[in-house]
């Protein structure tokens, strides 16, 4: 006898989002990477923090087998993520109506409307906490942390909570130009060049690595109007520094200019240009306009902490190891259905900083 399968319940929407095509974003995508280490069964996830170690092994004389060395100390703490949990609500009203993308004149019944309803739901859920995602995560690029206000109800702010990766007041990964040196209408590559290159070896000191350049857009249409730079992309001048070949990449918004030699650096350039809807309604860009950020792929994780719940149909909590948590929410005297996702992630750096930036590097 075959054994009933119950779709609502929170284990099938959660292997059902196995299936649902992933939200695309760039900075999450390219530069986070999340592992089975990186989702925890608890409450709190443990970061841990080592500066990059770079001594030399001392020379040894005769009849001496070994010199010891000490070993780099680190620090590890826990903290505990902020939770994002959007849901949509499903009421008897709305399958007696034509829902959006369906035939002018179909004629799905309505228990077949809410099973359609349930699988647009769950993949603008899945959308609405990646843009959180990918909020965190270039917050935390440009701020080597990020801070945010835990909200009460969609108009209510509760708590707010400040995560910061350094110590003091000031952070390693802020790059402040000189006197005058900001981007303008005079500036030369060569000059910006000098900039970028110093960026890429701070980074190569911290044992860091420098391949990916990001520009604002505003930073990037100054960066192509740069006096001298036709000259080094020349393939004729006997000096090629590199290729600029823009191109959209598979991320909406982000173009992709080329790569270029900087110093020895051979860095690929991104002009990201994705927008979200702020709280207050303005559409807003992820990455700053006049910024500038040297940095590389996979230079940081995106960790999640554990969901506790009561599962549909049960009376006990659970508690959900995943990226993702899926629960419905029956009130059957209203004849209504709430489907929740609920997530717990945090962007945490792989080393001390391994991103250079610049939130405005355009001169006034």
């Amino acid at each position: 006898m075959p054994i009933p399968i119950d779709l609502l319940s929170s284990y099938s929407l959660n292997q059902i989002r196995n299936y649902v095509s992933p939200v695309p974003m760039f900075f999450r995508d390219r530069y986070f990477q999340t592992g089975p280490k990186d989702i925890f069964t608890t409450d709190y996830v443990l970061l841990e923090r080592k500066q990059d170690s770079r001594r030399m092994a001392d020379f040894v004389a005769k009849r001496v087998g070994d010199i010891p060395i000490d070993r780099d100390g680190y620090e590890i703490f826990s903290y505990r993520p902020p939770k994002v949990a959007p849901s949509r609500l499903i009421t008897a009203d709305m399958l007696e109506e034509r829902s959006f993308g369906e035939a002018l004149y179909g004629n799905l019944t309505p228990e077949q409307r809410a099973v359609r309803l349930l699988a647009d739901d769950e993949q603008e859920l899945e959308r609405v906490v990646a843009f959180r995602e990918e909020w965190m995560a270039v917050q935390m690029m440009l701020g080597n942390g990020f801070s945010g206000t835990e909200m009460i109800d969609d108009v209510t702010p509760g708590e707010s909570f400040d995560l910061k990766y350094y110590d003091g007041l000031t952070s390693p990964h802020v790059y402040t130009p000189g006197a005058g040196t900001k981007w303008g209408a005079s500036s030369t590559f060569a000059g910006v060049s000098a900039q970028i290159t110093a960026m890429c070896n701070t980074l190569l000191k911290r044992g860091c690595r420098a391949s990916d350049l990001i520009l604002g857009s505003e930073a990037a249409e100054v960066f192509c109007g740069l006096t001298g730079l036709m000259d080094r992309i020349d393939k004729n001048s006997g000096y090629i520094t590199g290729e600029l070949r823009e191109q959209i990449t598979a991320y909406q918004g982000v173009r992709l200019l080329g790569a270029l030699n900087f110093g020895g650096h051979i860095l690929t350039i991104f002009v990201p240009e994705t927008t979200y809807t702020a709280k207050n309604g303005t559409e807003t860009l992820f990455f700053p306009a006049k910024g500038i950020m040297v940095t590389a792929p996979k230079v940081a994780r995106m960790m999640y902490a554990a969901v506790t719940q009561i599962d549909r149909g049960g009376e006990n909590f659970s508690t959900h190891a995943a990226t993702r948590v899926y629960k419905t929410i029956v009130d059957e005297k209203n004849d209504e259905r709430k489907l929740r996702v609920t997530a717990r992630p945090l962007p945490v750096p792989d080393a001390d900083a391994p991103y250079m930036v610049c939130d405005n590097i355009l001169a006034e």
